[in-house]
């Protein structure tokens, strides 16, 4: 995920400051990673510096002195262009799973292989129940419900992709000690 691209959609409602920016932002992805603080302000400033947005207004209502920033032609330009960039699928198998299954027939046996893609197995249900739950909580928003679906989604290929390996382990084992 982009911070700089998502803090352009926001902006582009209308002037906001870092607060607001990182409220908004966990507000309307709930199932992403919260942002820190000083991401929202160091990405601000990036933004600022490539001329993407810039400072429109300073409040200072009893606390810190509050910069709010606005889209530019040039952020609004660069966010146009980023929606319509297509995301490539991953090139690499990177997922941490799929080496610890190998790592294990390397280091161990099938039955700790086997061991791990079953204790795995029942953490990706645990979270499945989860993310069911978020989707049929009072006051679930549909943000809350279009995040628990692709989290979900996700959750599902895995778990078909670890009942398929765990048919597999005794051949895999042959074919990474060989």
């Amino acid at each position: 995920m982009s911070t700089a691209h998502v803090l352009l959609g926001l902006l582009a409602g209308g002037p906001r400051h870092g607060y607001d920016l990182k409220r908004a932002h966990d507000e309307r992805l709930p199932q992403a990673k919260p942002l820190a603080y000083g991401q929202v302000y160091a990405t601000l400033g990036r933004l600022e510096r490539d001329g993407f947005v810039e400072p429109s207004a300073h409040e200072q209502d009893g606390g810190p002195e509050r910069t709010a920033y606005t889209l530019t032609h040039s952020g609004r330009d660069r966010l146009a262009q980023w929606l319509t960039e297509i995301e490539p699928p991953a090139p690499y198998v990177t997922s941490t799973l799929f080496a610890k299954v190998v790592v294990a027939l390397l280091a161990a046996d099938a039955d700790r292989a086997r061991d791990y893609l079953a204790a795995q197995r029942a953490a990706h249900m645990a979270r499945l129940r989860e993310l069911t739950a978020v989707k049929s909580a009072p006051g679930a928003t549909v943000g809350d419900v279009v995040a628990a679906d692709y989290a979900i989604g996700h959750l599902d290929a895995d778990l078909r992709w670890l009942q398929t390996t765990l048919a597999r382990v005794a051949d895999l084992q042959k074919e990474v000690t060989a």
